[in-house]
């Protein structure tokens, strides 16, 4: 094995510890018994895994600091997100340190600057499949997803119940009489929009409605791709009463969309949101959305990891958060 590929993770697995464990022993820590120490420095001798500087620095003591990557720092619900987790930090008495991360190549550089540097002791992750920045994580410092599970449990996470509240959203227009629900989707490769979309085609189905793919439109979370995905279902002349749209933003564009093609919200098409921002009951109308509490999702996520940071041994936990429908005047009863 090429001895510049070798990690700590390597060296973990060969001996079966976690790689916390395999720190502890590199900087020479009372807290591993002897039977461990002995299993960790002969599979670091068997790899010829050589400890970098790095790694040693995190003798050197705490900082007592958190770092927060965000896509941006704008987004409401992210900037909710990060309030809360700033709060729960200090109750505790860590600082947070938020940076905003648009592409995995900043965000690369940001683990390099404030994780691997050992100026923070631990980092929460939001929207990490937003692309490839979860293959980039720091090895040396514990991680917690926000907003997207960990598929293989390898860390902690904290998640909305996303397919439970696509269910929730379909199930509100088909109670309404809509049998044509359009949904425009956030971009499929993140773990929220692909759950939201099985709870839709789930809740179709078993009301025996055949899913028709030409309804379902990919949007990228903002209300022009909202104004767009409407436009496109217009112009394509396919029949709908209903649409699910997987953001407040992606709605409001989609709202503005209708009015311009004439067709009245929600006499002529009820539209339901997501997320429930301040502004979504001043929308014209008033609108009906899904609401997750993004002020318990920051709190427990800080609390995941300042838990990982002060008890390493600790079973990694997935939190999933629940969500609920928030009735206003966007959807109404099917006239057709």
């Amino acid at each position: 094995m090429n001895n510049n590929r070798i990690t700590i993770r390597d060296v973990a697995a060969k001996a079966g510890v976690s790689h916390q464990t395999v720190s502890r022993v590199i900087n020479k820590s009372e807290r591993v018994n002897e039977e461990t120490r002995i299993k960790v420095e002969t599979a670091i001798e068997a790899l010829g895994y050589q400890p970098n500087a790095i790694a040693r620095s995190m003798a050197k003591g705490r900082t007592r600091t958190l770092a927060c990557f965000s896509p941006n720092l704008t987004d409401f619900t992210y900037a909710s997100i990060i309030e809360a987790a700033e709060f729960e930090a200090r109750q505790s008495g860590y600082f947070l340190m938020t940076a905003s991360a648009p592409d995995s190549a900043t965000f690369s550089l940001l683990v390099e600057q404030l994780v691997a540097s050992r100026r923070t002791e631990g980092l929460l992750l939001i929207n990490p499949f937003m692309d490839e920045r979860y293959t980039r994580l720091p090895q040396f410092a514990p991680t917690v997803f926000v907003g997207a599970r960990s598929s293989q449990n390898t860390m902690d996470s904290v998640f909305l119940d996303d397919e439970e509240a696509g269910r929730m959203a379909t199930r509100h227009l088909l109670e309404l009489g809509h049998q044509s629900i359009a949904m425009i989707t956030g971009p499929l490769q993140e773990d929220c929009s692909q759950d939201r979309k099985v709870g839709y085609l789930e809740t179709l189905q078993s009301a025996g409605l055949p899913p028709n793919p030409t309804l379902i439109l990919e949007g990228d979370w903002s209300a022009t791709s909202g104004y767009q995905a409407v436009n496109k279902l217009l112009a394509a002349n396919t029949p709908f009463s209903g649409i699910f749209a997987q953001n407040d933003r992606m709605a409001v564009g989609a709202m503005q969309a209708l009015r311009e093609a004439g067709r009245r919200v929600p006499e002529d098409v009820s539209i339901i949101g997501f997320d429930d921002m301040p502004l979504a009951s001043y929308y014209d109308p008033p609108l009906t959305t899904i609401r997750q509490d993004t002020f318990s999702m920051g709190r427990e996520a800080a609390r995941l990891l300042i838990r990982a940071i002060e008890n390493p041994e600790k079973q990694r936990r997935n939190l999933r958060m629940p969500v609920a429908l928030v009735l206003r005047k966007s959807t109404m009863q099917c006239s057709s």
